[in-house]
């Protein structure tokens, strides 16, 4: 049974390789194989197997220790170096455990005991697949998004090189700064990053929880520990084991509270409300704060101890109004994330919309402008975001450049009291001298005198102007 293509290739799928000559093993898989998107090969060895990992792409290999070697080829070897990032688990007998033992220290990443089944293989599969999804993405991550998305100010290169060197390890960390400047999308970076990416990431606002449930919603609690309490309840430390647990707004917990996570961090060990026995577990803590937490810790409410013990490693993040070179960045990736969501073929924004977004505050920094951009491809009717589909709040007024200044000699005068005119063809004037000094651009038009393009055009139209019947300008 040589190599046969028994599934629909499609353009991504993953190379799934099976090198053994157990044919009945082969062709129950081959029948029984239902992982999506995957491109299922077999060999029995020789040269063609040889051709096949020479050929490279191949995802997951699934390996007969009969064949780590053909033809005095270490096939180990050849199929790393062809297929970067290749999962090799290997298909061993009892008898033959310490040499599969020994290919995984050559770099296989584990070995199965035959008999196996279908289901087994397409598990471990499916989690080598996960993995080479989560390394690409840890590869875009560093090479092309992070900068992008975080800016390039010497402020944050500093915070980049820390970031990339701490996220591997298990190293608490404290990340501060103002409110949606993006503190929970670095703590999942991190996670991203580190050897934990698999598991759980955790996220909770610890000013969001009522103050006599955060005990019992971090640490769990035991059935009638307190009113309402009706059952056992894990508590989302248990939830993160072996993950990570984004404390949000740490700078919100009790004193209580502050003294069962301190002893956490000191000892690995917590107690469910209204138990007696410790419990433990492998949580890696992130924490973030908006506030100030040296002044907290002056006046009494957080625990300078604490401090210490989560800022093993301090990130402070600068407001986006310090950083806008990240902007562009953050507009592609908001864009792209809200288009698919709405199913609209947006390719960018116009330079005009893009300049007002390049100078606002952002006093609500990045979390403010995604909410703008989902705003803008909501609204938007083409294939780039125009200035009309940001919020009114950025092209109104009190943003927009000096309003079109009424001509003195239009100026009626108590000497000259003829020289009122209707304010029906007061405004139609107006808006003719702003349309000729806009060169008919109508986007440019309604943002000099601060209204919508769609209120302009329904002006033009209850005034009786021609240029309603014309097709929009942009």
């Amino acid at each position: 049974m040589e190599t046969t293509e028994v599934k629909t290739i499609e353009p991504k799928a993953s190379k799934v390789f099976i090198l053994d000559s157990d044919a009945g093993l082969k062709k129950d898989v081959f029948d029984a194989w239902s992982l999506p998107d995957t491109h299922l090969m077999e060999s029995s060895g020789g040269q063609n197997a040889i051709r096949i990992l020479s050929q490279g792409d191949i995802a997951v290999m699934f390996l007969s220790t009969d064949f780590l070697t053909i033809d005095n080829l270490d096939i180990l070897t050849l199929a790393r170096e062809r297929n970067p990032g290749i999962e090799i688990f290997l298909l061993a007998t009892m008898r033959d455990t310490s040499k599969a033992e020994a290919a995984v220290q050559r770099g296989a990443h584990s070995f199965l005991i035959k008999p196996v089944n279908v289901k087994l293989l397409e598990s471990m599969a499916r989690k080598a697949l996960s993995r080479s999804l989560n390394l690409r993405n840890v590869r875009e991550l560093r090479e092309h998004v992070l900068e992008d998305l975080l800016g390039s100010t010497t402020a944050m290169k500093k915070i980049l090189r820390t970031l990339l060197k701490v996220a591997p390890t298990d190293s608490t960390m404290l990340i501060s700064g103002e409110s949606g400047t993006g503190k929970e999308f670095v703590a999942n970076i991190i996670h991203s990053l580190s050897s934990r990416n698999e598991e759980h990431f955790v996220a909770v606002n610890c000013g969001a929880i009522p103050e006599n449930l955060v005990e019992a919603e971090l640490f769990g609690s035991k059935k009638g520990s307190y009113t309402g309490s009706v059952a056992d309840k894990k508590g989302l430390f248990e939830m993160a084991d072996k993950g990570t647990l984004f404390l949000d707004e740490v700078g919100e917990l009790s004193l209580a509270t502050q003294v069962k996570l301190l002893r956490f961090l000191q000892e690995r060990e917590f107690r469910r409300v209204g138990e007696t026995e410790n419990r433990s577990v492998d949580v890696r803590i992130i924490a973030a704060t908006n506030r100030d937490l040296h002044q907290a810790i002056s006046e009494g409410r957080f625990r300078e101890d604490l401090y210490y013990r989560l800022s093993v490693f301090h990130l402070t993040l600068p407001p986006l109004r310090d950083r806008r070179g990240a902007i562009p960045g953050l507009i592609r990736t908001f864009v792209k994330k809200y288009a698919a969501q709405q199913k609209k073929d947006i390719l960018g924004i116009a330079k005009n919309a893009e300049a007002v977004l390049m100078t606002y505050g952002y006093p609500g920094n990045i979390r403010q402008l995604e909410n703008i951009i989902e705003h803008a491809v909501t609204l938007c009717e083409g294939d780039h975001i125009l200035l009309e589909d940001l919020p009114e709040y950025l092209t109104g007024p009190e943003n927009a450049p000096p309003m079109l200044a009424l001509p003195k000699n239009e100026e009626p005068t108590m000497e000259n009291p003829d020289s009122l005119i209707p304010l029906a063809e007061l405004e139609k004037n107006y808006i003719r001298k702003a349309l000729e000094i806009c060169q008919r651009n109508h986007t440019e038009a309604a943002r000099r005198l601060g209204i919508s393009r769609s209120t302009l055009w329904r002006k033009l139209k209850e005034l009786g102007m021609a240029e309603a019947n014309a097709a929009p300008a942009t």
